[in-house]
């Protein structure tokens, strides 16, 4: 949508700006993090951002369907975005859609195929909110579902597109260590630096934490919130070892297309794709072998 493509045009002078004074303060500060900056993963993150850019047109040009564009079109309620209440109603509504779609792609391993991208990294910086996956279709179209409840009830698709833009942008400056904690009220309503550091732990206990876009209130409603309370480790569970942008999109993908070609039945293929990652059919077997047969 051309709505998403400018949003984020627009934005790219300010995103490379505030790297760049996150880089010069980084290179000046003795006491840096270890898991700060680096410049290889840097490099990567930048990389894999550009691919994305190019291939994000094509994509959209090669897969037209939209689940919300077809939900706005035969919804029959209908909301005026001349009504500043509607706009506000509407970045409510659809930032509760992108907490699902979030808390999804961590549950869902065809989703956590493309946004296992993001959390790839062992460090953590402004130029880790660029990481982003790019071309995966199935992924794409099954995530982008959870906003049709957002169309039905009558907020326009383009509208949908834009403030789901505008919670991506709000996400980017909160991808940092330099800022601690806000004031206490900020802290319990919105997503900020401290509560995103946590969502990007992999270590306990802060994994499938603070899936909130701008508000974090909707993890404190449904039991997903942590505070940080202990050293965090960046990353994936299983790190990937790499710093190559194709490898950084596609290994997880590449793993679980494995994974379904080697499972001996359906239920092992349906669970390899749908299932939460690290799931696995032996383990799966075992468990289903160990449960008394009810009718």
């Amino acid at each position: 949508m051309p709505v998403n493509a400018d949003l984020f045009i627009y934005a790219l002078p300010a995103f490379a700006l505030l790297m760049l004074i996150e880089w010069v303060e980084d290179r000046r500060d003795p006491a840096r993090p270890a898991n700060g900056i680096d410049r290889r993963d840097t490099t990567s993150n930048i990389a894999t951002f550009a691919l994305g850019r190019i291939a994000k047109p094509i994509l959209a040009q090669a897969i037209p369907f939209s689940g919300v564009v077809l939900a706005a079109h035969f919804t029959p309620l209908r909301l005026s975005p001349e009504h500043w209440w509607v706009w506000v109603l509407g970045l409510i509504v659809t930032d509760f859609c992108y907490y699902w779609a979030h808390r999804a792609d961590h549950r869902v391993r065809l989703l956590w195929t493309s946004h296992s991208v993001h959390h790839s990294s062992r460090f953590f910086n402004f130029s880790t909110a660029i990481r982003l996956p790019w071309a995966h279709p199935a992924a794409a179209i099954v995530r982008g579902l959870c906003w049709v409840p957002a169309a039905l009830l009558g907020f326009p698709a383009w509208m949908v597109f834009a403030l789901q833009s505008l919670g991506l942008l709000y996400q980017f400056p909160i991808h940092t260590q330099r800022v601690k904690t806000l004031w206490r009220p900020i802290e319990f309503v919105f997503n900020t630096p401290a509560h995103h550091r946590v969502h990007h732990g992999s270590n306990q206990p802060y994994l499938d934490t603070n899936y909130g876009g701008i508000l974090i209130i909707w993890d404190r409603l449904f039991g997903s919130f942590a505070a940080e309370t202990e050293p965090i480790r960046y990353g994936l569970t299983k790190d990937i070892n790499t710093d190559n942008p194709i490898k950084v999109n596609y290994t997880e993908l590449v793993d679980l297309v494995r994974d379904v070609r080697t499972a001996r039945t359906w239920r092992g293929r349906l669970g390899y794709i749908f299932g939460p990652p690290g799931w696995s059919e032996n383990a799966a077997t075992t468990d289903f072998e160990k449960t008394p047969a009810t009718v």
